[in-house]
Protein backbone atom coordinates (compact mmCIF):
# COMPACT_ATOMS: atom_id res chain seq x y z
CA UNK A 1 0.00 0.00 0.00
CA UNK A 2 1.18 3.52 -0.80
CA UNK A 3 2.31 5.79 2.01
CA UNK A 4 1.18 9.39 1.73
CA UNK A 5 3.38 11.40 4.07
CA UNK A 6 3.60 14.95 5.34
CA UNK A 7 5.70 16.65 8.03
CA UNK A 8 4.22 18.94 10.69
CA UNK A 9 7.10 20.14 12.88
CA UNK A 10 7.41 23.38 14.80
CA UNK A 11 4.88 26.20 14.87
CA UNK A 12 5.06 27.59 11.33
CA UNK A 13 1.68 26.12 10.38
CA UNK A 14 -1.62 25.66 12.21
CA UNK A 15 -3.76 22.52 12.55
CA UNK A 16 -5.96 23.37 9.51
CA UNK A 17 -2.96 22.79 7.24
CA UNK A 18 -2.92 19.12 8.24
CA UNK A 19 -6.71 18.82 8.14
CA UNK A 20 -7.00 20.43 4.71
CA UNK A 21 -4.16 18.42 3.19
CA UNK A 22 -5.81 15.23 4.40
CA UNK A 23 -9.18 16.31 2.98
CA UNK A 24 -7.67 17.20 -0.40
CA UNK A 25 -5.83 13.87 -0.57
CA UNK A 26 -8.98 11.93 0.28
CA UNK A 27 -10.83 13.71 -2.54
CA UNK A 28 -8.10 13.37 -5.13
CA UNK A 29 -6.12 10.17 -4.49
CA UNK A 30 -7.85 6.89 -5.34
CA UNK A 31 -4.74 4.71 -4.97
CA UNK A 32 -5.07 2.72 -1.69
CA UNK A 33 -2.90 4.51 0.84
CA UNK A 34 -2.01 5.28 4.44
CA UNK A 35 -1.95 8.94 5.44
CA UNK A 36 0.99 9.52 7.79
CA UNK A 37 1.76 12.82 9.48
CA UNK A 38 5.17 13.02 11.14
CA UNK A 39 4.91 15.56 13.92
CA UNK A 40 6.42 16.75 17.19
CA UNK A 41 3.02 17.98 18.37
CA UNK A 42 1.87 15.86 21.30
CA UNK A 43 -1.80 16.90 21.35
CA UNK A 44 -2.82 16.99 17.68
CA UNK A 45 -4.11 13.41 17.71
CA UNK A 46 -6.55 14.31 20.47
CA UNK A 47 -8.17 17.21 18.63
CA UNK A 48 -11.77 16.53 17.64
CA UNK A 49 -11.27 17.38 13.95
CA UNK A 50 -8.89 14.41 13.66
CA UNK A 51 -10.78 11.91 15.82
CA UNK A 52 -12.58 10.09 13.02
CA UNK A 53 -9.90 10.31 10.35
CA UNK A 54 -7.44 7.68 9.17
CA UNK A 55 -4.44 9.94 9.83
CA UNK A 56 -1.53 8.23 11.56
CA UNK A 57 0.36 10.73 13.72
CA UNK A 58 3.94 9.68 14.39
CA UNK A 59 7.06 11.42 15.74
CA UNK A 60 10.39 11.02 14.05
CA UNK A 61 12.84 8.99 16.13
CA UNK A 62 15.56 11.62 16.32
CA UNK A 63 15.02 14.83 18.24
CA UNK A 64 18.33 16.58 17.60
CA UNK A 65 17.36 18.07 14.23
CA UNK A 66 15.83 21.49 13.71
CA UNK A 67 13.39 22.90 11.18
CA UNK A 68 13.49 21.52 7.70
CA UNK A 69 16.31 19.08 8.58
CA UNK A 70 13.53 16.91 10.03
CA UNK A 71 12.22 16.24 6.52
CA UNK A 72 15.38 14.25 5.86
CA UNK A 73 14.22 11.72 8.45
CA UNK A 74 11.65 10.56 5.89
CA UNK A 75 14.53 8.60 4.34
CA UNK A 76 15.61 6.99 7.62
CA UNK A 77 14.81 3.29 8.19
CA UNK A 78 13.42 4.39 11.56
CA UNK A 79 10.59 6.19 9.77
CA UNK A 80 9.28 2.70 8.93
CA UNK A 81 8.04 3.78 5.52
CA UNK A 82 7.88 0.49 3.66
CA UNK A 83 7.07 0.53 -0.03
CA UNK A 84 6.43 3.60 -2.15
CA UNK A 85 5.91 6.94 -0.43
CA UNK A 86 4.35 10.05 -1.93
CA UNK A 87 5.31 13.12 0.07
CA UNK A 88 3.76 16.58 -0.16
CA UNK A 89 4.36 19.73 1.88
CA UNK A 90 1.54 21.18 3.96
CA UNK A 91 1.43 24.43 1.99
CA UNK A 92 0.10 23.04 -1.29
CA UNK A 93 -3.33 23.05 -2.92
CA UNK A 94 -4.46 19.90 -4.73
CA UNK A 95 -6.65 20.82 -7.68
CA UNK A 96 -7.18 17.52 -9.52
CA UNK A 97 -6.68 13.78 -9.19
CA UNK A 98 -3.10 13.00 -8.14
CA UNK A 99 -2.98 9.25 -8.81
CA UNK A 100 -0.32 9.87 -11.45
CA UNK A 101 2.09 11.20 -8.80
CA UNK A 102 1.85 7.84 -7.04
CA UNK A 103 2.08 5.59 -10.09
CA UNK A 104 4.71 7.30 -12.26
CA UNK A 105 7.78 5.19 -13.02
CA UNK A 106 8.91 2.27 -10.88
CA UNK A 107 9.70 1.84 -7.21
CA UNK A 108 13.42 2.18 -7.93
CA UNK A 109 12.83 5.65 -9.36
CA UNK A 110 13.21 8.65 -7.11
CA UNK A 111 10.76 11.15 -8.58
CA UNK A 112 11.37 14.83 -7.92
CA UNK A 113 9.70 18.08 -8.90
CA UNK A 114 11.81 20.50 -10.89
CA UNK A 115 12.36 23.77 -9.07
CA UNK A 116 10.25 26.68 -10.28
CA UNK A 117 13.42 28.71 -10.70
CA UNK A 118 15.24 26.79 -13.45
CA UNK A 119 18.55 28.50 -12.70
CA UNK A 120 18.96 26.52 -9.45
CA UNK A 121 19.17 23.14 -11.16
CA UNK A 122 17.59 21.64 -8.04
CA UNK A 123 14.51 19.67 -7.16
CA UNK A 124 11.88 21.49 -5.14
CA UNK A 125 11.20 19.10 -2.26
CA UNK A 126 7.55 20.12 -1.85
CA UNK A 127 6.55 16.95 -3.72
CA UNK A 128 8.58 13.72 -3.89
CA UNK A 129 7.95 10.04 -4.61
CA UNK A 130 10.48 7.60 -3.19
CA UNK A 131 11.00 4.12 -1.81
CA UNK A 132 13.41 3.63 1.07
CA UNK A 133 14.43 0.22 -0.20
CA UNK A 134 16.34 2.22 -2.79
CA UNK A 135 16.61 5.76 -1.48
CA UNK A 136 17.69 5.65 2.17
CA UNK A 137 21.12 6.57 0.83
CA UNK A 138 19.90 10.15 1.30
CA UNK A 139 19.71 9.65 5.07
CA UNK A 140 22.91 7.61 5.23
CA UNK A 141 24.91 10.24 3.36
CA UNK A 142 23.40 13.08 5.36
CA UNK A 143 24.57 11.47 8.60
CA UNK A 144 28.06 10.89 7.21
CA UNK A 145 28.36 14.46 5.91
CA UNK A 146 26.20 16.24 8.46
CA UNK A 147 28.70 19.00 9.26
CA UNK A 148 29.00 19.84 5.57
CA UNK A 149 25.28 19.66 4.87
CA UNK A 150 24.29 21.75 7.86
CA UNK A 151 25.45 24.76 5.84
CA UNK A 152 23.08 23.93 2.99
CA UNK A 153 20.25 26.28 2.04
CA UNK A 154 17.34 23.95 2.64
CA UNK A 155 16.62 20.25 2.55
CA UNK A 156 16.07 20.34 -1.20
CA UNK A 157 19.71 21.31 -1.75
CA UNK A 158 20.82 18.24 0.20
CA UNK A 159 18.32 15.90 -1.46
CA UNK A 160 19.16 17.20 -4.94
CA UNK A 161 22.90 16.89 -4.43
CA UNK A 162 22.58 13.28 -3.32
CA UNK A 163 19.97 11.88 -5.71
CA UNK A 164 19.24 14.16 -8.69
CA UNK A 165 21.99 12.79 -10.94
CA UNK A 166 21.33 9.15 -10.08
CA UNK A 167 20.51 7.06 -13.15
CA UNK A 168 17.15 5.98 -11.73
CA UNK A 169 16.03 9.49 -10.80
CA UNK A 170 13.26 11.04 -12.88
CA UNK A 171 11.11 14.17 -12.69
CA UNK A 172 7.39 14.73 -12.51
CA UNK A 173 6.23 16.38 -15.75
CA UNK A 174 6.37 20.15 -15.24
CA UNK A 175 2.77 20.60 -16.36
CA UNK A 176 1.52 18.64 -13.34
CA UNK A 177 2.50 21.41 -10.93
CA UNK A 178 2.33 25.17 -10.78
CA UNK A 179 3.77 27.84 -8.56
CA UNK A 180 1.28 30.18 -6.93
CA UNK A 181 3.65 32.98 -7.91
CA UNK A 182 5.03 32.01 -11.31
CA UNK A 183 2.91 30.21 -13.89
CA UNK A 184 5.81 29.40 -16.19
CA UNK A 185 9.06 27.81 -14.99
CA UNK A 186 10.84 29.34 -17.98
CA UNK A 187 9.12 32.69 -17.91
CA UNK A 188 9.84 36.00 -16.29
CA UNK A 189 9.93 36.16 -12.50
CA UNK A 190 7.36 38.79 -11.67
CA UNK A 191 7.62 41.45 -9.02
CA UNK A 192 5.07 40.96 -6.24
CA UNK A 193 3.04 43.92 -7.45
CA UNK A 194 2.57 42.23 -10.85
CA UNK A 195 1.61 38.76 -9.66
CA UNK A 196 -1.89 37.70 -10.70
CA UNK A 197 -2.01 34.39 -8.79
CA UNK A 198 -3.84 32.66 -11.62
CA UNK A 199 -4.85 29.02 -11.58
CA UNK A 200 -3.20 26.96 -14.28
CA UNK A 201 -6.07 24.89 -15.76
CA UNK A 202 -3.67 22.09 -16.68
CA UNK A 203 -1.89 21.73 -13.34
CA UNK A 204 -2.88 19.23 -10.67
CA UNK A 205 -1.11 20.74 -7.66
CA UNK A 206 -0.29 24.34 -6.77
CA UNK A 207 2.81 24.88 -4.63
CA UNK A 208 3.02 27.83 -2.24
CA UNK A 209 6.77 28.22 -1.82
CA UNK A 210 7.60 31.17 0.41
CA UNK A 211 4.88 33.72 1.11
CA UNK A 212 1.92 33.98 0.90
CA UNK A 213 0.59 30.69 2.25
CA UNK A 214 -2.76 29.13 1.28
CA UNK A 215 -4.54 30.48 4.36
CA UNK A 216 -3.50 33.99 3.36
CA UNK A 217 -4.72 33.79 -0.23
CA UNK A 218 -7.68 35.93 -1.27
CA UNK A 219 -8.14 34.06 -4.56
CA UNK A 220 -11.54 32.40 -4.82
CA UNK A 221 -10.14 29.31 -6.49
CA UNK A 222 -7.73 28.73 -3.60
CA UNK A 223 -10.44 29.23 -1.00
CA UNK A 224 -12.70 26.75 -2.80
CA UNK A 225 -10.04 24.05 -3.08
CA UNK A 226 -8.02 24.45 0.12
CA UNK A 227 -10.39 22.76 2.51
Amino acid sequence: MLNFACVYYGDKYTFPYVRNLHSMVERNLTVPHRFICFTDNTVIHRRKEFKNTNIEFKPFKRHDLNGWFNKLQLFSPQSQLEGDTLYMDLDIVIMKNIDCFATIGESKNFVGMNDFNPTTGLFNSSIMRFNNQYHNIIWEQYLKRRTEFNNAHGDQEIISSLIKKHEDTISFPDEWTQSYKWLNRKGERYHTSKMTYEQDPNAKVCVFHGNPNPAESTQKWVQELWK
